[in-house]
């Protein structure tokens, strides 16, 4: 029994390492695990006036004036910066 195990321990320094964990790790692109998010609501969403998630886009009927002009003084649509 003696010499078997001192046979396998002796095996054991010969035989190189079976490679199991690589010394360097593979390359990967930078920040791969890293999902980009705004505001913590995901793609296509923002946070609003109270802290919940709406989306970027609204319905162009729910708008009093069109994208670029905004309500003035008597209540008719203005462009934005006048």
């Amino acid at each position: 029994m003696k010499t078997l195990v001192a046979a396998a321990f002796l095996a054991g320094l010969f035989i190189g390492p079976a490679g199991a964990m690589p010394l360097a790790p593979p390359a990967s692109a930078p920040n791969a695990d890293i999902i980009e998010v705004a505001g913590g609501c995901g793609g296509g969403w923002h946070r609003g006036p109270y802290g919940g998630c709406r989306r970027n886009w609204a319905h162009p009927a729910a708008h009093a004036c069109p994208r670029g002009y905004h309500i003035g003084p008597g209540g008719r649509c203005r462009g934005n910066g006048r």
